[in-house]
């Protein structure tokens, strides 16, 4: 295991500069002894990287690269430019939460030890405590499964990763593709459901959202107050989004355990009430 130099370093605004950053990412994908890149955490400032990054050189030296919220510009802007599939899950701090680990740990080795076909199951229970704060003091609440707003069946490529900084992508060149996608979403708990409602709106305004084929929503964290109800009623006002599969309430963003979602895997999904069912298929 190695860490960037600069990997405990940081400014004013949490980070480094972007030669910095830079120049690590960079030697993380061309060292051989390097078989898979997780980041530290996300970083408000992660899409300024996009302009420098070497995407020919990332093409040239595929390897695992795992992380969720703000690393999502990275993300999505590595898979439009190289086609490569990265991987939106824990963070390498992830790894040091003691107690309600197991899933997550479970659903990583799934995604990025094989090829087989694997499912994505909801948890037993879920936690938004502060972990990282006291690793005794957890509080795991019980969980009752996805919530299956729009009923169907669906398939294609996922894409997606944090609401508000996927929709940093939109109108550059950095912006995956919607089309024939099944888009998976989350936010943190500075969201709440009117910002949700409208970030949603601007990224159905994309050109190719109409050919969305259905969407994965992940568990809101206590702090948004982001009720059922309100999601709900949050889904049924986008005409956009009629007749498609919505399920929400799964293990992505910014609660424990979630899910590792393979951007630009291909994903099956059934929205069938308490038999709803979320197959990834990778490839």
């Amino acid at each position: 295991m190695t860490y960037g130099k600069n990997a405990q370093e940081h400014d004013e605004f949490f980070s480094t500069s972007i030669e910095e950053r830079i120049e690590e990412l960079h030697d993380a994908f061309t060292d051989p002894n390097v078989k898979g890149i997780l980041t530290v955490i996300g970083g408000y400032n992660a899409n300024q990287l996009l302009n420098y990054i070497d995407f020919g050189l990332i093409k040239s030296n595929p390897k695992v690269f795992c992380g969720f919220s703000d690393i999502t510009a990275l993300q999505g802007a590595i898979y439009k430019k190289t086609g490569l599939i990265t991987y939106s899950g824990p963070h390498f701090s992830s790894f040091g939460v003691k107690h309600g680990f197991e899933f997550t740990l479970e659903s990583f080795i799934h995604a990025v030890t094989n090829e087989a076909p694997y499912e994505i199951t909801a948890s037993t229970h879920w936690s938004d405590d502060p972990w990282y704060l006291d690793q005794e003091d957890r509080h795991f609440i019980r969980n009752n499964g996805y919530i299956a707003i729009q009923e169907g069946d669906s398939e294609g490529r996922l894409i997606g990763g944090n609401l508000c900084t996927l929709n940093l992508l939109q109108g550059t060149e950095f912006m995956p593709s919607l089309k024939d996608s099944i888009l998976f979403i989350e936010d943190d708990e500075e969201s709440h459901a009117l910002t949700f409602d409208r970030d949603l709106q601007s990224l159905l305004h994309q050109p190719d959202a109409r050919d969305i084929k259905g969407i994965l929503i992940g568990r809101f964290q206590k702090n948004s107050q982001v009720t059922e109800e309100a999601l709900k009623k949050i889904i049924e006002s986008k005409k956009e989004l009629q007749g498609i599969p919505v399920i929400a309430n799964v293990n992505i963003g910014h609660v424990q355990p979630y899910a590792t979602i393979p951007i630009g895997g291909k994903a099956v999904i059934k929205a069938q009430g308490s038999e709803s069912e979320i197959w990834i298929e990778q490839k």
